[in-house]
């Protein structure tokens, strides 16, 4: 599955495109951007399990760098304090992973 069968190209690159400059990525923004907010739970879960790279059932950190590259191949990675903001903004249980529940409850707060 393709990240396209959920969320619309054109709405990807202008999520990509309005993050470009480093340190300018928030993900509430991204999400209301690309889309993913006003998405039902199950496609919302289709995104989540893409973003599990390594089928943890969770999305850690070494994801969260890379996140912009599941949207589309040529984005840059996440700098340093980008993702641990956004792993503060999602991991509400401390144990330093975003699961499933977290980043629905992340995606839905935007």
């Amino acid at each position: 599955m393709a990240i396209t069968d959920v969320l619309a190209a054109s709405d990807i690159s202008t999520a990509i495109n309005a993050c470009k400059a480093k340190d300018s990525f928030s993900p509430k923004t991204f999400f209301a951007t690309v889309g993913l907010s006003k998405k039902s739970p199950p496609e919302i879960e289709k995104v989540f399990k893409m973003l599990d790279q390594d089928k943890s059932g969770f999305i850690e950190q070494d994801e969260l760098q890379l996140f912009l590259q599941n949207f589309s191949k040529g984005a840059r990675a996440l700098t340093a304090a980008e993702t641990k903001a956004f792993l503060v903004a999602g991991d509400m249980d401390g144990d330093g992973k975003i699961g499933w529940e977290e980043f629905s409850a992340l995606v839905n707060a935007s």
